[in-house]
C-alpha cells in the first residue's frame, strides 16, 4: 500500500468518528419518551417513604407449616434468664450427659453477637442479613434447628464489630426485640404476626452508641421497660400488648444511652429499675404507685463505654463494671423516709480488683464470678471469684492457661459453663469458694469472637460465635419453667 492511499484512509476514519461523536452529542432521546401514569406498570401499591424511613417489621415469611416437634416447656425468656441472674435453680431431675456433648444442630447467621431466647420448644434470635440490609427476627425449632418463620425490615448499616448484639424478651405470648439502630419490634411469638413498633431515635431522640444498641428489652409483668436516654426521656414504660406509652421518666440527669441493660432490683425495700447510662448510674421506681419516678442517681463513676449491666450484691449495694480501663465500683443506695442517697463507696482500675469488660458478673451464693478484662494485669482473661466484702483480692481464679477473652458464662444447676471467645467450652463444678474443671470441649472449629451470651432450656445449651449458632445436648432435664 502506497503512502498516499494510507493517508486517505486515515483521514476518512478520522472524519467518520468525528461525525459519529458530534451526532451522539446532538441527539436528544427524550423526544421519544412517553410519560407513565401512576398504576400503568401494574405494580401493587407500596409505601411512600423518605430515604431514612424504616418500616419496622415490614416483611414476613413462614418457612414451614410444621409446628415444633416437641411439647417442651423450658424457658429462657430474656437477657440473663427468667430471674435476671444468668443462672437456673437447682433441679432434682437433672442428669448430665457423660462424655462430649452432642451437637444437635447449627445455623449460620449474619456477623454479630446477638443471643437467643427459648420458650416452649422455640428459639428466637435477632439477626442481621447483609444481603437484604435488614434486621431479621428468626424463629427456630429447639430440637431440630428448623427455621419456622422470620420477620424482617430494611435498615442499611455498616459493619462495626458485627451488627446485632441484643437479646429478645418474651412474655404474654409476645416477643420483643431492639435492633442495632434502636428499632423496637413486637410480634406474636407463635405466628410472627406484627403487633406494634417504636423507633427510639425518632420518638425519643435517642443517640445510638458507637457500637450500635446493646440494650436488651426488659418486660416486667405486662410492661416493656426501655431506657432511650433521649433529650427529654430517660426511661419509659410501654404496654407490651399495645405499644402505648404508660409512663416516662424525664431525663433531668442528661444521661445518654449506653450498651448496658435495665435490671430490676429491690433496693431499700423498693422495687427499682437500675440502669448504667453514659453519665452515671440511676434508679427509677418500679412500684405501681409511682412507677417511672427517678429515685436516685450517682455520677461519680461514669465510664465513656459501658457494656455490662449492674449486679445486685445486697439489699443496698450494687456492683458496677466497665471496660476500657474503667474497672469496677461499689454503689451504695440508702433510703431514709422518702429521701434517697446513692454514692460510690469504692472504685478502682481493672488491674486493682474485680472487673469485666463485656459480660455481666454473676452473684452466686455469696460470691461474685467474673472473667477479668484484658487490661486486668497478670490475671487478665481468667475466671475469678470474689467476696463482695473484698473486691480487690480474688478467692479463686482459673489456671493460667484457662483464659476466656470476652467470652460468656452461665450457671446451670451447680455447674458453670464458660465459653472461650475462640469457641471452646469449659465446664466447672461450683463450690462455695472455688471451682473444679470437669471437662472442656472444642465446639467451634475456627471460632471467632464468641461473645454472645448463652441460653439454656430443656437440657439444651445454645452457644454462638460471630457467624454460627450451635445447639448442644448437655443434660436430660424436662423440668418446666426453668
Amino acid at each position: 500500500m502506497n503512502k498516499k492511499k494510507l493517508t486517505y484512509i486515515t483521514i476518512g476514519v478520522i472524519v467518520f468518528y468525528t461525525c459519529l461523536l458530534i451526532g451522539w452529542h446532538l441527539y436528544d432521546p427524550s423526544t421519544s419518551f412517553t410519560e407513565l401514569q401512576p398504576g400503568a406498570d401494574h405494580r401493587p401499591a407500596g409505601h411512600i417513604r423518605k430515604a431514612d424511613d424504616v418500616l419496622i417489621g415490614e416483611f414476613f415469611m413462614k418457612e414451614t407449616s410444621n409446628q415444633p416437634s416437641s411439647q417442651l416447656t423450658g424457658e429462657w425468656p430474656c437477657f440473663r434468664g427468667i430471674n435476671h441472674n444468668n443462672q437456673t435453680s437447682k433441679s432434682s431431675t437433672m442428669k448430665w450427659v457423660e462424655g462430649d456433648f452432642e451437637e444437635i444442630w447449627e445455623v449460620e447467621t449474619g456477623e454479630g453477637h446477638a443471643a437467643p431466647v427459648i420458650s416452649e420448644g422455640r428459639v428466637y434470635v435477632l439477626d442481621y442479613d447483609e444481603q437484604l440490609s435488614s434486621d431479621a427476627l428468626r424463629c427456630f425449632d429447639l430440637l431440630t434447628g428448623q427455621q419456622l418463620w422470620r420477620r424482617w425490615y430494611r435498615v442499611p448499616m455498616k459493619r462495626n464489630h458485627g451488627f446485632s448484639r441484643t437479646i429478645p424478651a418474651i412474655s404474654n405470648g409476645l416477643v420483643v426485640t431492639i435492633g442495632p439502630e434502636g428499632h423496637v419490634m413486637c410480634c406474636d411469638k407463635l405466628t410472627g404476626d406484627m403487633k406494634w413498633s417504636i423507633d427510639m431515635k425518632k420518638r425519643f431522640g435517642t443517640e445510638i452508641p458507637f457500637w450500635y444498641t446493646g440494650q436488651c428489652p426488659l418486660i416486667d409483668h405486662d410492661q416493656l421497660v426501655l431506657a432511650p436516654a433521649g433529650k427529654d426521656t430517660l426511661m419509659v414504660g410501654v404496654d407490651v400488648k399495645t405499644g402505648k406509652t404508660l409512663w416516662g421518666t424525664p431525663n433531668t440527669i442528661n444521661f445518654k444511652m449506653s450498651h448496658s441493660s435495665v435490671i430490676p432490683m429491690t433496693l431499700g425495700g423498693t422495687q427499682t429499675y437500675v440502669y448504667i447510662g453514659v453519665g452515671g448510674v440511676c434508679g427509677v421506681s418500679a412500684e405501681e404507685a409511682n412507677r417511672g419516678q427517678l429515685l436516685w442517681s450517682a455520677n461519680k463513676w461514669q465510664p465513656s463505654v459501658v457494656a455490662p449491666s449492674p449486679t445486685q450484691i445486697s439489699q443496698n449495694q450494687v456492683f458496677l463494671v466497665a471496660g476500657y480501663g474503667a474497672g469496677g465500683a461499689l454503689l451504695q443506695v440508702d433510703k431514709s423516709g422518702t429521701s434517697w442517697n446513692a454514692s460510690i463507696k469504692d472504685s478502682y482500675k481493672a488491674n486493682e480488683g474485680m472487673s469485666s469488660e463485656q459480660q455481666t458478673p454473676i452473684n452466686y451464693q455469696g460470691t461474685l464470678i467474673t472473667i477479668l478484662p484484658k487490661d486486668g494485669g497478670g490475671m487478665r482473661e481468667r475466671l475469678a471469684m470474689y467476696r463482695p466484702t473484698n473486691l480487690h483480692n480474688p478467692i479463686w481464679t482459673s489456671a493460667a492457661d484457662e483464659r476466656f477473652g470476652l467470652g460468656p458464662y452461665i450457671i446451670i444447676d451447680d455447674r458453670l459453663f464458660a465459653f472461650k471467645e475462640d469457641g471452646e467450652l469449659y465446664v466447672y463444678q461450683l463450690n462455695t469458694d472455688s471451682m473444679k474443671l470437669l471437662k472442656k470441649q472444642r465446639v467451634m472449629d475456627e471460632g471467632v469472637d464468641a461473645w454472645g451470651p448463652m441460653a439454656y432450656a430443656d437440657g439444651m445449651l445454645i452457644v454462638r460465635d460471630s457467624k454460627t449458632i450451635k445447639c448442644l445436648k448437655i443434660a436430660e432435664d424436662n423440668t418446666a419453667k426453668r
